[in-house]
C-alpha cells in the first residue's frame, strides 16, 4: 500500500506554547483531525492546564522548555538548556508515539517536538498566526516539511521559505464557528462592550477604559452595558469604577466562553494577538485594537493593520489610548450604529473560518495519510 492510500491510523503531535494564542489554533486543528479519523496529542509546557482542557489527560504530554528573554548569559544559559532537556524528551516522546507527522503552532515549546521528528525522519511542519513570523518559527522554518502561514505575502523576499509555504488562514475553535452563526444585532440597546487584553489579561485595559467611560456625556454612558475582562489584582477598582458611574458591567478575570460573549457583542476593545484578530473576523465583529506596543516582531501591530485596512477595526497605538482618546470613539461610533454594522460585515469578509480544515488537509498531506471523512 501507497504511504498516500493509508488510513489516518497513526496519531498527529502538535506542539504548542501554553498560552491561548499557540493552544485555541492547535485546538481548532485537533477537532478537524478528529473529524477525519486522525487521533491527536499535544506537547505543551506547564502552563497549558488552563487552555488544554480539548486534549484527552492522557494525551498531553509536558515538555521542558523556556522562552529566551534577554541577553543575560546566565539566563541565556538556562534557555538553551532547559531547550536541551526537552529535545530529549520530545525525541524519546516521538519515538515512543511514532506520529505520522508532528506540527508547532510557535513559541518557545514548539522547538523540541519539532525538531525531535525533523531528527527522526518524521513529516514536520509549522503554523504561524501573525502577520509576522515568530522567532521560534524563524528558526525552525528552513528545517520543516511544510509552513502553513495566515497571511499572504509573509516569505515573499525568501523564496527557498515560499516554496513550502501554503495560506491556510489561523485557524478558530469549534466555539469560534458556532459562535459565528450568530448574526450581528444591529440597532439594539443596550451597546454591549467586550473588553478584554489577551489571555493574561491587560492592565492598560483596567486603567483607561473605566476612566473613558467616565469622560462620556451622561446620556451616552446610559447606552452602554460592559463586560470586561482584569486582572485578579484589578477587579476591585474596576468593578467598583463602574458601580459609582451607575454602569451596568461584569468583571472578571477569565471568560471560559469568550467566543460567545463576542458574538453578544457590539463593539470588542482588545490586544491585537493572532487569535484574538482571527476570532473577531470569523465571528465578524468590529473593534478598537490596542498592539502590545513591546513585541520585538511588532506582530500585533502588523495583525491589527490587516483588519483595520479591511475596514473592521480602529486601531489605536498604546501612546495614544488615553482615556479621552478611548472616549471620543466610544462616542463617535455609539452615534452611528450603522457604521458599527458596516465594520462587522467588513470584519467577517476578512475572516477563514474554514482555516482548521485547510491545515488539516495539508498536515495529511504532508504525513501521506487518507482523510476518513
Amino acid at each position: 500500500m501507497q504511504p498516500a492510500d493509508r488510513v489516518a491510523t497513526a496519531p498527529v503531535l502538535l506542539a504548542a506554547g501554553g498560552t491561548g494564542g499557540h493552544l485555541f489554533p492547535a485546538e481548532a486543528l485537533a477537532s478537524a483531525l478528529d473529524r477525519r479519523g486522525t487521533k491527536v496529542h499535544l506537547a505543551t509546557d506547564h502552563r497549558a492546564a488552563r487552555y488544554g482542557g480539548a486534549f484527552a489527560d492522557d494525551a498531553i504530554h509536558i515538555v521542558s522548555s523556556a522562552t529566551l528573554r534577554g541577553r543575560n548569559p546566565l539566563a541565556v544559559s538556562r534557555t538553551a538548556a532547559l531547550l536541551g532537556i526537552g529535545v530529549l524528551q520530545a525525541f524519546a516522546l516521538v519515538g515512543r508515539l511514532r506520529p505520522a507527522a508532528v506540527i508547532g503552532f510557535g513559541g518557545y515549546p514548539t522547538i523540541p517536538p519539532v525538531l525531535a521528528a525533523a531528527w527522526r525522519g518524521v513529516p514536520s511542519l509549522i503554523h504561524d498566526a501573525n502577520a509576522v513570523i515568530g522567532r521560534a518559527n524563524r528558526f525552525l522554518a528552513p528545517r520543516v516539511s511544510a509552513i502553513a502561514t495566515t497571511f499572504p505575502d509573509v516569505f515573499r523576499n525568501e523564496p527557498a521559505l515560499a516554496g513550502k509555504a501554503t495560506l491556510t488562514g489561523n485557524p478558530v475553535r469549534p466555539a469560534v464557528v458556532a459562535a459565528a452563526a450568530t448574526p450581528y444585532a444591529a440597532e439594539v440597546k443596550p451597546v454591549r462592550l467586550l473588553v478584554f487584553g489577551g489571555s493574561q489579561g491587560a492592565r492598560i485595559m483596567a486603567d483607561i477604559v473605566p476612566a473613558a467611560i467616565g469622560l462620556l456625556d451622561p446620556s451616552v454612558r446610559g447606552l452602554l452595558a460592559i463586560v470586561q475582562q482584569a486582572r485578579e489584582e484589578d477587579l476591585g477598582r474596576v468593578r467598583d469604577a463602574y458601580a459609582s458611574l451607575g454602569v451596568a458591567a461584569e468583571v472578571a478575570p477569565f471568560f471560559s466562553d469568550l467566543p460567545a460573549r463576542m458574538a453578544a457583542s457590539h463593539l470588542v476593545i482588545s490586544r491585537s494577538g493572532a487569535s484574538t484578530v482571527a476570532e473577531l473576523a470569523a465571528i465578524g465583529r468590529p473593534a478598537i485594537l490596542v498592539p502590545l506596543p513591546h513585541a520585538l516582531d511588532q506582530d500585533q501591530l502588523a495583525n491589527a493593520a490587516v483588519l483595520e485596512q479591511a475596514g473592521g477595526a480602529i486601531r489605536i497605538d498604546q501612546t495614544a489610548f488615553t482615556p479621552e482618546k478611548l472616549a471620543s470613539e466610544i462616542a463617535r461610533i455609539v452615534a452611528e450604529p450603522g457604521q458599527l454594522a458596516i465594520m462587522a460585515q467588513r470584519a467577517r469578509a476578512a475572516g477563514a473560518p474554514d482555516a482548521a480544515d485547510r491545515l488539516a488537509e495539508l498536515v495529511l498531506r504532508a504525513a501521506g495519510l487518507k482523510s476518513l471523512s
